[in-house]
């Protein structure tokens, strides 16, 4: 029975020597979920860089294009929220598969809960630096320049942007950095104020992706989820109507 709502996050497909077998095994775990899944929610980073052309397809990827086209067409609802390394995603799994793109963290009520998702990217106020640089790379105008810049000359330059800025960003590495430091935590629990002020149902769940290190933390009465990553561990969520449980799939 499809009843029940699965997280990805964060494989990075395309960097790394071991990117085919990692994709390779999100396939294996797709089918493994086909039957039961009746939402599937990716948020974000799932390529390590993706742009699309009008007239054409980056390289690469078609057994897990293929697997989400098929699991749509068998009645999973494929919601997929952009991340910082592939936010140029635009309008392509949306007209290919019908999934339903998400470019902010948004609310989504589920099974009678209500949860706030998103990736996670940006969400820290003082990173002044990076938001700048989210508005460059959300500009229009900058998207058509870099268009127009042939495939051969662009992607290699993306992808060199894409892993340095990876490495640069360790923090993601360190583990859980504690309720006082951890900037989606922060985030969510202003978030969750805001509402509990309001006086307006409050967040049963927060799920997000983008810091590579699974995290099961209570947020006063609400549950902050960090997905993880499926770069180094095989991490996955997964909602069963009453709880979200963190997973690891097993090859």
């Amino acid at each position: 029975m499809k009843d029940k709502t699965f997280f990805i996050t964060d494989a990075h497909l395309g960097c790394g020597t071991d990117s085919a077998q990692r994709e390779a095994d999100m396939v294996k775990w797709l089918d493994s979920i086909a039957d039961e899944a009746r939402r599937l929610i990716m948020l974000g980073d799932i390529f390590d860089f993706w742009f699309t052309y009008k007239h054409a397809v980056p390289r690469g990827y078609v057994r897990l294009l293929g697997k989400l086209a098929e699991l749509s067409d068998n009645g999973t609802e494929i919601h997929f929220f952009i991340g910082n390394h592939d936010m140029w995603m635009f309008d392509y799994l949306e007209k290919e598969i019908g999934a339903i793109m998400h470019s902010e963290p948004e609310n989504m009520e589920i099974d009678g809960k209500l949860f706030l998702i998103g990736h996670g990217d940006g969400l820290w106020d003082k990173d002044h630096k990076y938001n700048i640089l989210k508005r460059i790379f959300r500009c229009r105008l900058n998207q058509w320049l870099f268009a127009g810049v042939h495939p051969n000359v662009s992607f290699p330059i993306a992808r060199k942007w894409s892993n340095s800025s990876r490495k640069k960003h360790s923090l993601k590495e360190l583990g859980y950095l504690g309720d006082d430091k951890e900037a989606i935590y922060l985030h969510c629990k202003k978030m969750q104020q805001k509402r509990l002020d309001a006086g307006v149902q409050p967040y049963d769940f927060f799920v997000f992706g983008h810091r590579h290190t699974a995290i099961n933390r209570p947020l006063g009465d609400a549950t902050y989820i960090n997905v993880g990553n499926w770069i180094e561990k095989r991490d996955y969520a997964v909602l069963d109507g009453e709880s979200v449980t963190l997973k690891s799939f097993s090859k």
